[in-house]
């Protein structure tokens, strides 16, 4: 799982590179990511691991720290 995280944290950072993407864990609730950033993670999100993150699954708790954006991409992985 190492890996696939270092992948994702280096996606994150490619957007936000003066975020600690290993140590937040409140990036939603502590406003330290825009609704610009999480779009555009989004969009590189979707097109690395070939999956299409809905609307509905912008949701705080699926973007406040990078195991909870790990989860969202397995779920979407296996839909």
């Amino acid at each position: 799982m190492g890996s696939e995280r270092e992948q994702l944290i280096e996606i994150l950072s490619s957007v936000r590179p003066d975020v600690n993407f290993e140590e937040e864990e409140a990036l939603i609730d502590d406003e330290i990511l825009s609704s610009f950033d999480i779009i555009a993670m989004v969009s590189e999100i979707n097109v690395q691991y070939g999956i299409e993150i809905r609307v509905d699954d912008l949701l705080p708790e699926n973007f406040n720290n990078v195991d909870a954006i790990l989860q969202l991409i397995e779920r979407m992985e296996n839909e």
